[in-house]
């Protein structure tokens, strides 16, 4: 497998595992890991394959993603949508689990990909945020659930927010860039049209809810500028590749 992508905070912990998988021109359809693209499903099945070999004992878990703010607890220790979309976790762009030997995923290709990890309470999230998630709060709204159901403390959590399309690249209208108006710095004007920087506006829902700005760690890896690593919807006008973004405890 080519070389991934890990944050260093994370890594600090040993029962704590995550990675972000990279494009691999080599690898079939670029080492894309997405079943709902229509690829040949079972050139995919191979890459997720080569993704398991790593982790020989867990067990992934893999959702529709529909850009909503739900959320799903997974309190079982099974694949969910890894060899097939029929058993994906339905309509949902966030998923937490207190389970050990669970891999949580996220697809993205210039969504923003959102790993957490509480160290004390011993629960993980990963948490996919484009631009309707984030309007939708769906960081903060995971971090509340995951204190409601596990007791989580914020100010515990360590947070990675993955390789995603930067204020360099993202341009929007004002339809989308007016949901983020009330965020310092989220957009800067261009003529008629506005950059607007998601991973900025995800750490400030982070820092809103409680985490520690020591706590959350940035790639600063923008998926356009970094298309020959990443898969960019935008930059490759429609792509159907997809990385994924992992977050798991042994």
């Amino acid at each position: 497998m080519k070389s991934i992508y890990r944050f260093k905070n994370l890594s600090n912990y040993r029962d704590c595992i995550h990675l972000v998988t990279k494009k691999d021109i080599s690898q079939d359809f670029g080492f894309s890991l997405a079943l709902h693209t229509n690829e040949n499903p079972i050139a995919i099945l191979k890459n997720r394959e080569t993704i398991q070999q790593y982790f020989p004992n867990m067990k992934f878990v893999v959702a529709n993603q529909t850009h909503s703010n739900n959320i799903s607890i997974i309190r079982d220790t099974k694949n969910r949508g890894w060899d097939s979309l029929d058993s994906a976790i339905d309509n949902c762009d966030a998923l937490i689990t207190n389970q050990k030997g669970v891999m949580l995923t996220i697809l993205t290709a210039d969504c923003v990909p959102i790993l957490l990890f509480d160290p004390k309470q011993k629960v993980v999230s990963a948490i996919h945020a484009g631009w309707r998630g984030t309007a939708d709060k769906i960081v903060y709204k995971t971090i509340q659930k995951m204190q409601q159901e596990f007791n989580s403390n914020p100010k515990d959590i360590i947070a990675g927010i993955a390789p995603s399309i930067g204020r360099c690249c993202y341009e929007v209208d004002w339809g989308v860039a007016k949901h983020f108006t009330d965020y310092i710095g989220a957009f800067d004007k261009v003529g008629d049209k506005y950059m607007l920087d998601l991973p900025l506006v995800n750490k400030k829902q982070l820092l809103d809810i409680g985490l520690l700005d020591d706590n959350i760690e940035l790639s600063n890896i923008c998926t356009s500028c970094e298309v020959d690593n990443y898969f960019s919807y935008r930059k490759e006008q429609g792509c159907s590749g997809r990385f994924m973004s992992m977050i798991g405890m042994s």
